[in-house]
């Protein structure tokens, strides 16, 4: 067999493994609670406290397991690393191939809502909408595609390993959407494979000011506040971004070692990123979804790769480097609290054909308004593919 080869996989972990984990989170050391502070310090001791008794009481690891193992799931070994990546057809022959593309915190689950409208819409009460064939794969170095054994993984390495795997699956031409770091993956993939792309759809798309005076007194009420939102996330939000972008392995080390750790990392982020109408995480996405993410990364054992993404794509001296505009259609779907792009800052850098602002969900809506999602992927690439 060649390292080229696509084989099976089927998710079954060890239940020794399912034992370690009950056994350390029963062990966690809790910090006491500074009377009268809440969420702007971190997550409340009480909230993760209950939280991680759920996650070892009630959270069904193998029901988890069993949703994933509904789908074909796949292995195959892209520039000496594993890759994992779920693999549906459409009953449509001409559906389109469509990659999805997750970021953190995130897994290929993450897309499991939009699987069954998105490849067989008749199914879900949509018979004239576009179909899709869905290819979804874990980014290298996350969940079942790590850990990462070198150095040197950064957004143009991936995507050019995205590109290799629907070259290897038979797709020449097809769409990528993607948020957070999909977002980045996606326009990456347009703009360095624009021969095999169609078109791009992201959310969670990150945008810069142009420094052109006059696109700053243009701004429209909402999207100052949108600026003004990225600058304190910027200010007040992007510690964690930093210290994973700096030292990687100190960071990995806490949680690799605790799984409440991790807990509280991840949730913290479902926290401050999803609606903001809703007031605790679980209540934004569904605590079981939110425990099958923490899961995964607790299994697998990636924190070390995850937190040396950031590292790689802060020593990147591609990444923000300055280049052409992107010429694949792309569209945009800007959702509600930790999505601050603004149209007129994308349109320099990508040739914008669809924009769409939704007053619900945030940055997570394949799992937070997986419909509103999936309307908005069938409408961009249903007008490119007439």
């Amino acid at each position: 067999m060649s390292n080229t080869d696509i084989r099976p996989f089927r998710i079954d972990i060890p239940q020794a493994d399912l034992d370690d984990l009950r056994d350390r989170v029963t062990r966690t050391r809790w910090i006491d609670e500074v009377p009268g502070s809440g969420w702007e310090r971190g997550v409340p001791t009480a909230y993760l406290r209950e939280l991680a008794g759920y996650w070892v009481e009630k959270f069904d690891w193998r029901a988890a397991e069993s949703a994933l193992n509904q789908h074909p799931q796949f292995l195959t070994t892209i520039d000496e690393q594993t890759v994992h990546f779920i693999h549906v057809r459409s009953p449509r022959a001409e559906a389109t191939p469509l990659l999805l593309v997750h970021g953190w915190p995130g897994t290929a689950a993450d897309f499991l809502d939009l699987i069954g409208p998105l490849t067989d819409p008749a199914a879900h009460g949509e018979p004239d909408a576009p179909a899709f064939h869905l290819v979804i794969p874990t980014l290298p170095g996350h969940g079942f595609s790590g850990p990462l054994t070198e150095t040197g993984w950064h957004d143009g390495r991936v995507a050019s390993a995205l590109a290799e795997l629907m070259a290897r699956l038979g797709y020449d031409r097809y769409g990528v959407q993607g948020g957070d770091h999909g977002a980045f993956i996606a326009a990456r993939l347009g703009r360095e494979h624009s021969e095999h792309v169609i078109g791009v759809h992201a959310n969670a798309l990150v945008t810069f000011p142009t420094g052109d005076p006059a696109d700053m007194a243009a701004l429209t009420e909402a999207e100052q506040g949108r600026l003004g939102a990225m600058k304190r996330f910027q200010d007040d939000g992007s510690a964690y971004m930093q210290l994973a972008g700096s030292r990687p392995d100190t960071l990995a080390q806490l949680l690799a070692d605790s799984p409440v750790g991790q807990l509280g990392w991840i949730v913290e982020k479902y926290k401050e990123w999803t609606d903001a109408a809703r007031e605790l995480p679980d209540e934004a996405i569904d605590r079981d979804k939110i425990l099958t993410t923490v899961t995964v990364y607790w299994l697998t054992d990636t924190a070390r790769s995850v937190a040396n993404y950031y590292y790689e794509r802060f020593h990147d001296a591609a990444m923000f480097a300055p280049k052409p505009k992107g010429t694949v259609p792309t569209g945009v779907a800007v959702f509600t609290t930790a999505d601050f792009a603004i149209r007129r800052f994308a349109e320099k850098a990508h040739t914008i054909v669809h924009w769409s602002e939704f007053y619900s969900g945030g940055h997570f809506p394949a799992l937070e308004v997986p419909d509103l999602l999936t309307a908005d992927i069938r409408a961009l690439f249903g007008a490119l593919t007439r």
